[in-house]
């Protein structure tokens, strides 16, 4: 069974971008612009990872991460974080903090790899 990804990111082209990438290695996408609506959408998809973009217009991605890691449900859901700052990893608090972050731009491989080394852990 495939491992299934679910993105969040307002924007819409990045989406897919990442999904047609994803799609190609074999992983099941599903996607969303709507970061308030995270838990309603991983219920709805059960996940094995989450993609989330920090830069979100409805919900910081560094709090939303925040949050799937405290709720009991979602803290063992794998998180990656894109983020445009090459200091994010030094910012994030312990608890809370994503599994991994991907600096923008990204190549096509980082995200691969990333998504890989998560997903098999």
């Amino acid at each position: 069974m495939a491992k299934r990804i679910l993105i969040v990111d307002d924007n819409e082209l990045m989406i897919e971008v990442m999904t047609y990438i994803l799609l190609g290695k074999g992983y099941e996408v599903a996607s969303s612009t709507h970061a308030h609506e995270i838990f309603r959408t991983i219920k709805a998809c059960h996940p094995d990872l989450v993609i989330l973009d920090i830069v979100n217009k409805s919900m910081d991605g560094r709090e939303l991460c925040r949050l799937i890691k405290l709720n009991r449900a979602t803290e063992n859901l794998r998180v990656i974080v894109c983020s445009e700052n090459e200091e994010t990893e030094a910012q994030e608090p312990q608890k809370g903090a994503p599994d991994d972050v991907l600096h923008k731009p990204f190549g096509m491989n980082s995200l691969i790899h990333k998504v890989q080394l998560l997903l098999a852990a």
